[in-house]
C-alpha cells in the first residue's frame, strides 16, 4: 500500500449503535439549568447553552477513522461532518478545534495533509480554527470541536415535526456503500467521487436557505444512524412517516452495490435497532440497505408545513442542492416509518 495512504476502516460507519448509546446516557449526573436549551434530554445534534437573550452557543464535537484512502480528503469530509451538526441546529460556525490521533510510526506528511483538508473546510465555513488536541494512537482518526452561534429563538431542534409535515432531504443516500465498495474494488471511480463530492459539501449552503424559510419546524443531519435512525429521533415517539421512495434521492450505483450484497456493519446495526418500528411495503433488499446505510456528512433532513414544502425545494434546488421531497409525517400508526 502507498505509505501516503490511509487505511480505510470507518467514517459515520464506526459510529457506536443508538441501541447501545441510549442506556449508557441514562444515568449519568448532570446540572440543570434554564440556560441549557438542549442537552441530553433529546438525541439531538448538539448542545445548545443560552448567554443571552439574543444569543445562544452550539457546542459539538464528532470525529472518526477514515473512510477514504487520501488524507486532504480525509481532512475535508471529517471537518464537513463535525461542522454540519451546527448547520443541523440552525446555526452559524464560530470556530473549531481540532482533534487527531495518530500512530507515532507514520509518516507525519499524512497528519499535516489532513489538518490541511479540514483548515480548508472550516475558513470556508467562516470559522476560526484555533488550536485542538492530539494523542498517538494506533489508528488514524480526526474530527473537530465546534462552536457556532443562533438566536434562542430560532433554534432548529430535530424533535419539533408535527403531523402534516413533510420532509425535506438534501443530499442523496449511500455513501458508505459507495466507499467500501470502491475501497473493495466493487464500485467505479465514477461512483466513488460522487460520494467523495457529498460528502466535501457543506450543509452551510443548505442551511442558509433553510434558515430564511417559513414553515420549517425540525431539522436533523443524516450521519451514523442513516435515514431511518434520524427520522426515528426525528419522530420522538409522537409520530409516524411515511416515506415515498420514487422520491427518495441515492446514488444509483450505491443501488447497484446494495443489490450485489455490498453493506456495512453500522447498517446493519442500524437494521437491528429499527427492525420493529419500519415498515417496508414492497421488496426491495437493495432500497432497505440505502435507508439503513450510515452517511459521513450526510444531508440535512427537514420537516416543514405542507404548504411551504414546494416553494422551500426549489429554492433549494435553484441554489443548486439536490433537495427533495421524500415523504410526510402522520399521526402516530402502529409502525412508526412505513417506506412505499
Amino acid at each position: 500500500m502507498d505509505t501516503n495512504q490511509l487505511v480505510v476502516c470507518g467514517g459515520c460507519n464506526a459510529k457506536i449503535g443508538a441501541g447501545n448509546l441510549g442506556p449508557l446516557l441514562q444515568d449519568l449526573p448532570r446540572r440543570e439549568s434554564p440556560d441549557l436549551l438542549v442537552g441530553f434530554d433529546g438525541s439531538d445534534d448538539a448542545a445548545v447553552i443560552r448567554l443571552r437573550d439574543d444569543l445562544a452557543l452550539i457546542q459539538t464535537v464528532d470525529f472518526f477513522p477514515p473512510m477514504v484512502t487520501d488524507p486532504y480528503l480525509f481532512g475535508q469530509i471529517g471537518a464537513a461532518n463535525a461542522l454540519s451538526d451546527v448547520y443541523a441546529m440552525g446555526g452559524r460556525v464560530l470556530s473549531a478545534l481540532n482533534i487527531v490521533a495518530f500512530p507515532e510510526e507514520q509518516d507525519f506528511a499524512i497528519l499535516r495533509e489532513i489538518l490541511r483538508g479540514g483548515a480548508e473546510k472550516v475558513k470556508e465555513a467562516g470559522g476560526l480554527l484555533s488550536g485542538g488536541h492530539s494523542i498517538h494512537d494506533r489508528t488514524v482518526k480526526y474530527g473537530l470541536a465546534v462552536n457556532g452561534t443562533v438566536h434562542p429563538d430560532r433554534i432548529l431542534r430535530n424533535d419539533a415535526c408535527v403531523a402534516g409535515d413533510h420532509l425535506i432531504l438534501t443530499k442523496p443516500l449511500g455513501v458508505s456503500i459507495l466507499t467500501i465498495g470502491y475501497s473493495a474494488g466493487e464500485i467505479s471511480k465514477e461512483g466513488f467521487q460522487q460520494a467523495v463530492d457529498s460528502m466535501c459539501t457543506l450543509n452551510a449552503y443548505a442551511m442558509d436557505i433553510i434558515r430564511d424559510a417559513a414553515g420549517v419546524h425540525g431539522c436533523t443531519d443524516v450521519t451514523g444512524f442513516g435515514l431511518c435512525g434520524h427520522l426515528h429521533e426525528m419522530l420522538h415517539g409522537a409520530c409516524s412517516a411515511r416515506i415515498d421512495t420514487s422520491r427518495l434521492p441515492y446514488f444509483e450505483e450505491a443501488y447497484w452495490g446494495a443489490g450485489h450484497f455490498i453493506f456495512t456493519a453500522g447498517g446493519q446495526r442500524n437494521r437491528d435497532f429499527l427492525e420493529d418500528k419500519v415498515a417496508f411495503e414492497r421488496q426491495d433488499f437493495a432500497l432497505e440497505e440505502i435507508v439503513f446505510d450510515p452517511q459521513t456528512s450526510g444531508g440535512l433532513l427537514v420537516s416543514c408545513e405542507a404548504g411551504q414544502a414546494p416553494m422551500l425545494v426549489a429554492r433549494l434546488q435553484a441554489g443548486h442542492i439536490p433537495a427533495s421531497d421524500i415523504g410526510v409525517v402522520t399521526e402516530k400508526k402502529e409502525k412508526e416509518i412505513y417506506i412505499g
